[in-house]
């Protein structure tokens, strides 16, 4: 029998409700909510009345966990995933989306989807199977329904289900509180963006930078030693430079990647769950979904302009089962989007893309020092052929030293900069200033939040 706290059986109660008046709904829940748990009372009820019922996510540890979930709350089930032995026959099934996409005219449809990591949804790969399963009930699993291509989820999904802030989880005891540590920003000018995010390529050789690394190295040691932390890093070559520098300084370090074998990927991971790995250094892979209860530290070399990346990789900490979680923000991400338990309004609408500075902006032509020729950035001069040589930075850290962020100051500071607001251009003014994603959403909620108070 699955056990539900209190606030994830009233998220059920109003999804049920939901979905009887829109078919296609998205769950918003704080990563550490509990997600998978509340699904699978929902998967398991639906199965229970004959629904065939698909559980669909993207990655292999997702697969993993899910499957260790259904089988501790007794939920009977079969897979449709690349290397699984397929069983037709239970009611649920448990769905890599890769493979549904490939075998889409060759399975079944199901009567009820829930969608793991639902954010995905508006990729061309997962929109297929949902424009096909289309006379199916869906629930969208998600704590960051915000894109950073601006695609808003309302084309998939019609009603947005939102459980308790990561305050209040973290206030009732459910989610870790934690200490946040963070220097001076990382020098990124001259960093180019794509598809709204930093370019990898560029980034890494930023994040690469010896500064960076033997600051984490040495930060951790000082603020963290014998603590288990997991390390979010720009690239495959980066995250295997500072799983090393980790172990030049005593301490036992792994990386991994997407491209490792399962059996390797799945040690490590145990060996770390278990203690006898101390920091777990990857890319993009500990971010989504991936429950760990082990992690006491999120240490962040990645600058993203990504909020739902910034707080995905920051709630791996958040557990409940430890006095506190450190975040060590070496990457500056803390300035770019705040404390990770600020309040925040999601919706289905999309994500307006952040404006590009004055410096992004003036950083759109280079001129060539060789021939003059004025072109778009690129890496060679097309009229002449000269390389330009990649300008290596370090980062720029406060007297060799993260600070503890204080967490009441800054609301207060932030409480006093949005009561200074007098009205809604004044809000939408300071929303693009801290770099919120849908600066007249966020205006508009906070001018009702006004009304609202002056008329009680």
């Amino acid at each position: 029998m699955i056990r539900l706290r209190p606030y994830q059986e009233d998220i059920i109660d109003r999804a049920r409700k939901s979905l009887m008046a829109h078919k296609s709904i998205l769950i918003q829940a704080p990563t550490g909510s509990g997600k998978t748990v509340l699904s699978a009372r929902m998967i398991g009820t639906a199965a229970e009345r004959g629904f065939r019922s698909y559980f669909i996510c993207h990655r292999q540890e997702l697969l993993d966990q899910t499957e260790e979930t259904f089988k501790e709350v007794g939920i009977s089930f079969g897979f449709i995933a690349a290397g699984r032995r397929p069983d037709p026959y239970p009611n649920v099934q448990l769905c890599s989306v890769g493979t549904l996409i490939s075998r889409l005219d060759r399975i079944p449809m199901p009567k009820f989807c829930i969608w793991d990591e639902a954010h995905h949804v508006a990729a061309r790969g997962w929109a297929g199977v949902h424009g096909r399963y289309k006379d199916s009930f869906h629930v969208g699993l998600t704590a960051t329904p915000e894109r950073l291509d601006g695609k808003g989820l309302g084309a998939w999904f019609k009603d947005i289900v939102s459980g308790p802030s990561m305050a209040s989880l973290i206030q009732d005891g459910w989610l870790s509180d934690y200490k946040i540590f963070a220097p001076a920003k990382p020098d990124l000018t001259g960093v180019h963006k794509r598809m709204g995010d930093y370019q990898t390529s560029e980034l890494a050789e930023v994040m690469e930078a010896g500064t960076i690394t033997g600051d984490a190295i040495s930060h951790y040691l000082q603020l963290a030693r014998g603590k288990r932390a997991a390390v979010f890093c720009v690239s495959i070559k980066h995250s295997k430079h500072v799983a090393e520098q980790f172990k030049a300084a005593g301490v036992i370090a792994v990386h991994i990647d997407g491209k490792m074998n399962r059996f390797d990927r799945k040690m490590a991971i145990d060996g770390f769950r278990s203690g006898r790995i101390e920091v777990i250094c990857n890319v993009e892979i500990i971010n989504e979904g991936f429950d760990l209860p082990a992690i006491e530290v999120a240490i962040l070399l990645r600058p993203t302009q990504s909020l739902a990346l910034y707080l995905q990789q920051v709630g791996r900490s958040l557990r409940s089962g430890k006095k506190f979680a450190l975040i060590l923000d070496h990457a500056g991400n803390a300035a770019r989007h705040g404390l990770p338990d600020d309040e925040r309004e999601w919706s289905l609408e999309g994500a307006k893309k952040r404006r590009e500075s004055k410096a992004e902006k003036e950083v759109s032509i280079r001129e060539c020092p060789q021939c003059y020729h004025v072109h778009a950035p690129l890496p060679v001069c097309p009229e002449c052929g000269f390389v330009y040589q990649i300008q290596y930075r370090e980062v720029e850290v406060v007297d060799g030293q993260l600070v503890e962020l204080d967490k009441e100051r800054l609301r207060r500071k932030r409480y006093r900069e949005q009561s200074a607001c007098k009205d809604k251009e004044d809000l939408v003014s300071l929303a693009h200033a801290r770099g919120y994603s849908n600066p007249h959403g966020w205006a508009y909620y906070v001018m009702k939040s006004r009304e609202k108070r002056r008329r009680v």
